[in-house]
């Protein structure tokens, strides 16, 4: 007996040992191996879900989706179709025998096919002349709700210009602009036009244009249970450039187009979601008091936009994604709290519930919120959920479950074999007015808490968004190189409540450098920091952040100021989101309000500046242009500190769109590092 046992005693740490061997820490290839399930979509009758299996093609250098159909249980996973290229937006028909999706199609976008469930059978029902959008069965499964852009002719300025002789080659004629928006970041320059709503037969056949006019109508369409009418969101009001947070709630006929509005008030109502019964419309929104951050609201209101009131629930968090259950009685919803992205239930009463939480992993780069959730007939809720140590993976709970359980596992074969930094959770004292602020500490693998390691701070973009635990390759590939990571989430960080994302509004950069800051002291008091070798990171209003630590401090060995906005006056005036500054986050205009601009802008506290800093930026960012990040670079030459530029050529602001994109941010921002760290080692 004692031999057995001493026998299993040393096989089973033999093989511990062994697989602990095998263990490596995460490495930047790794990034092209990385899986993630986006979008996931119940069978109505909850036994199946169809979901986007998104991953990294190694030779094209992009990111790929494809469908899968997995059963509730756990088995019977299968590619949805022998396509091999980009599928997206599956719908399952309301009896569960066909799913509808967007497949690309080579040169035209991508077009809605069908595929039968049983029969396993697919064909193409559209030939669009752009790609669809919001795709949505009718109750009756004959038709699918879609949304399109329509385009229209440049405006042009002069009618007789000269013709070019025959076999000239002149230059191409100017493009005239006359819209508000007319550029986006990451799409660039965009085609006039409107986005409007269509209805396609099921079947296949002509996609007939049911809204009108020079409106967008690009939200998620609700169909009503006599198949006779949708229910949208959108900002149809005369001054609907100016005023864009203003969309109301409409009702529109599939059979004449008429329009109805059913909401009407100074400030955002959007997300529709109609009761099985189709007596009562479920909406988001809030009255808007001209601030930086509000939490929306919860609202119903009869179909014809009668008995408006609000489901005044304890949750001061923004909720999103409102469902329905199946008797009516309550609405399944989304939201973050304190850093984590949860799934809530509340009854027409308000009386809430959490059904489950670690919702998201689809931000792949840093650790963002998102994810989504759908919810079947008898209550089963297949959701995608993350750890910080795995991108988003399919789970499948119900209320009243204590745990959602996962059905996939996309990343064990690569991250079973890879020692990855631990991830914990800090809160500690604001040395401003006491508040508690939360961050995560990560560890490099094999941490020794007797030694003494680099610490690289990392803050987070938004300002008005936030980091939370979930999967981070950035942030682990950090860790791996010998780095304590530590990302707070300081004042004016989503999922505390409105007052604290408020915070920053007419004071940004403000307070939440000393949050940050005392972030710093709260790590360094754990024991197992070097103090001596602190670094510096953050990207767009990460960046502008670092920018503003560097130009506060000289505690840091060296910075990495990604995609920056350095001079709000120039910015403002520049970025593709030009409109939306004034007095949502400074009074008035730059040029009325020069002092209060150029206050905050970190350009303004470059001659304090003695860190040697590393400037990045896309070549093709129209959020946070180039000219912000070359600001500080020249600045820097120009006081003779140390300074690097680095620009990646067509990328725009979402820097690591391309696996290797992300690569080259994280090796360069760890070789600026490693200049001034000399005891990382090779």
């Amino acid at each position: 007996m004692l031999r057995r046992f001493l026998f299993f005693f040393l096989f089973t740490t033999a093989t511990f040992l062994t697989l602990h061997a095998q263990q490596k820490p995460f490495s930047d290839m790794d990034v092209f191996e990385l899986e993630w399930a986006a979008d996931p979509q119940i069978s109505p009758d909850g036994s199946q879900v169809v979901y986007r299996r998104r991953g990294m093609d190694k030779m094209a250098d992009r990111r790929i989706s494809r469908l899968w159909l997995i059963n509730s249980d756990g088995s019977e996973h299968v590619k949805l179709t022998n396509y091999e290229g980009n599928e997206s937006s599956p719908r399952w028909s309301p009896d569960g025998t066909r799913i509808a999706y967007a497949r690309s199609a080579e040169g035209n976008g991508s077009e809605v096919y069908v595929y039968w469930v049983d029969s396993g059978k697919t064909a193409r029902i559209t030939q669009l002349a752009r790609s669809p959008g919001d795709i949505r069965w009718s109750p009756d499964g004959k038709y699918i709700a879609l949304s399109m852009h329509v385009p229209e002719s440049n405006p042009v300025l002069v009618e007789n210009a000269p013709k070019k002789p025959e076999g000239a080659e002149w230059t191409d004629p100017p493009r005239v602009t006359t819209r508000l928006k007319h550029e986006a970041d990451g799409a660039g320059y965009l085609e006039p036009g409107f986005s409007q709503l269509f209805v396609v037969p099921a079947e296949g056949g002509t996609a007939r244009q049911i809204t009108s006019g020079d409106y967008h109508h690009d939200s998620t369409p609700v169909w009503t249970p006599d198949s006779k009418h949708l229910i949208f969101s959108a900002n149809r009001h005369d001054d609907w450039e100016y005023n864009r947070r203003n969309s109301e709630v409409y009702s529109v006929s599939v059979e004449d187009g008429a329009i109805t509005p059913l909401t009407s008030r100074e400030g955002p109502d959007y997300g529709p979601a109609l009761s099985p019964d189709g007596e009562t419309i479920a909406y988001l929104g809030y009255d808007d008091k001209v601030q930086t951050y509000q939490v929306n609201k919860l609202y119903t209101m009869n179909l014809d936009g009668s008995q408006k009131q609000e489901i005044t629930i304890n949750l001061d968090r923004s909720i999103s994604d409102i469902v329905w259950d199946s008797s009516g009685a309550g609405l399944y919803f989304m939201y973050d709290d304190e850093g984590n992205t949860k799934i809530g239930y509340t009854d027409l009463s308000g009386n809430i519930s959490e059904i489950a939480h670690n919702v998201g992993g689809t931000a792949i780069g840093r650790p963002y919120g998102g994810g989504s959730f759908s919810v079947s007939h008898n209550g089963t809720i297949a959701m995608n959920q993350t750890t910080p140590n795995y991108p988003a993976e399919l789970a499948i709970i119900k209320k009243g479950q204590d745990k959602a359980r996962n059905i996939t596992n996309l990343n064990g074969d690569l991250l079973d074999y890879r020692q990855l930094g631990e991830t914990e959770e800090i809160w500690y004292e604001s040395s401003v007015d006491g508040r508690k602020i939360q961050g995560w500490i990560v560890k490099p693998p094999s941490f020794n808490p007797d030694k003494k390691y680099p610490m690289i701070v990392e803050n987070h973009g938004g300002p008005i968004s936030n980091y939370g635990d979930r999967f981070s390759p950035e942030i682990q590939l950090y860790a791996a190189a010998g780095y304590v990571v530590f990302y707070p989430n300081p004042r004016g960080s989503t999922s505390y409540g409105e007052e604290f994302g408020n915070l920053l509004y007419h004071d940004y950069p403000g307070d939440d450098y000393h949050d940050v800051m005392d972030g710093v002291d709260a790590v360094i008091n754990q024991g197992y920091i070097a103090e001596d070798s602190l670094y510096v990171t953050g990207g767009s209003a990460g960046g502008i952040m670092t920018a503003w630590m560097i130009g506060k401090t000289n505690r840091f060995r060296s910075a990495a100021v990604v995609k920056p906005v350095m001079n709000w006056i120039s910015k403002t005036l520049t970025a593709d989101n030009y409109y939306g500054y004034a007095y949502y986050r400074y009074p008035g205009q730059p040029w009325e309000n020069f002092e209060e601009y150029w206050k905050f802008s970190p350009i303004s506290l470059v001659g304090n500046v003695e860190t040697p800093t590393l400037v990045m930026v896309g070549g093709s960012d129209l959020r946070t242009p180039p000219s912000e990040a070359k600001q500080l670079y020249h600045a820097l030459k120009l006081r003779k500190i140390e300074t690097a530029l680095v620009e990646i050529p067509g990328s725009s602001h979402f820097i690591s769109n391309r696996p290797s994109q992300l690569i080259t941010k994280v090796n360069h921002v760890l070789a600026w590092f490693k200049k001034y760290n000399s005891e990382i080692s090779e």
